[in-house]
């Protein structure tokens, strides 16, 4: 299993952790688009960051880290769902330079993180929570440190790292203290943990197992490491979703663009599949128009290019 998160625990330590690593799906997701490296490197940290934090929350759906951009990268998109698959997608704008820094790739943008749940029995759209996220800091893993700062969660902290193999991450979480006395404790251990950490280099997150990894960094501590969970890539588009989205441009467009070119093609840019739609395909849609739901986030389902 090359591709695999494991949680663990430093118990006398007071916290807790996951480490990830994803190589295969990794590879499947680069097969998408050419993306030039700077922008490749966020990608892969992204997509080792929302693995972590799908894992850490308990949601039945999706979660979803996007970050709009100004210029030169309009849109990074990041998902992973409760069942342990993810996807991702970016969009830029002509040729990014070398060694280009996070913030001269995003400029002024924005970040939001959104937690979409799985439509219960007998509903259409699940419900959808969503946080705004500074774009402050110089890494993904600064802007994430300051989000957990300013939200009321437990301190968190995250270590990303990616290059064209493999993309990586470990995160660790301050357990809530026991009482007022542990509250300074905690604090110690937290400050330890994070010190340690620290000490972490990009080789040693991209090559090290987590049994050797974590043993480097706290065979002083009392580590529990839990059983791996497999991660996977996994697009979510489906002939259903695309006839909902061209359901959604209403029949009138839709009917005029079959018109214009013999047959309306959907492709999702996730995974590159093609969706042609015919008249025959386009009657069945809109004789069935009860059956579909507008789509929350058009951009996410990755089917918005149609021509």
């Amino acid at each position: 299993m090359s591709d695999k998160l494991h949680r663990f625990s430093l118990e006398n330590l007071h916290v807790r952790g996951e480490w990830v690593s994803l190589k295969t799906t990794w590879k499947e997701i680069q097969k998408t688009a050419d993306y030039p490296e700077p922008l490749r490197h966020v990608l892969g940290e992204a997509l080792a960051a929302i693995s972590l934090l799908a894992e850490s929350l308990k949601f039945d759906g999706s979660l979803i880290l996007q970050i709009r951009g100004t210029q030169p990268v309009t849109m990074l998109v990041v998902q992973a769902s409760s069942e342990g698959t993810v996807r991702a997608i970016a969009h830029w704008n002509g040729e990014l330079p070398k060694g280009a820094t996070f913030n001269e790739l995003f400029g002024a943008g924005t970040m939001v993180i959104s937690v979409e749940n799985n439509p219960k029995a007998g509903q259409n759209k699940g419900e959808r929570y969503q946080s705004l996220v500074s774009l402050d800091g110089e890494t993904l893993a600064d802007c994430l440190k300051e989000y957990f700062a300013q939200s009321e969660q437990l301190s968190t902290r995250l270590w990303l790292a990616a290059d064209d193999d493999c993309v990586a991450g470990m995160m660790l979480q301050s357990l809530p203290p026991d009482g007022e006395s542990d509250i300074k404790s905690n604090q110690d251990h937290w400050n330890h943990a994070t010190l340690l950490a620290d000490t972490l280099k990009d080789e040693e997150l991209l090559t090290l197992d987590a049994q050797e990894l974590l043993h480097r960094l706290y065979h002083e501590e009392d580590l529990r490491l839990y059983d791996p969970q497999p991660i996977k890539f996994k697009c979510t588009c489906s002939p259903e979703k695309i006839d909902s989205a061209i359901y959604s441009l209403g029949e009138k467009e839709a009917t005029e663009l079959l018109k214009e070119h013999g047959s309306i093609s959907v492709d999702c840019e996730f995974c590159n599949t093609k969706y042609n739609i015919d008249d025959i395909d386009l009657k069945r849609i809109f004789i069935e128009d009860d059956s579909f739901s507008l789509p929350n986030t058009p951009n996410l389902d990755g089917s918005k290019t149609l021509h």
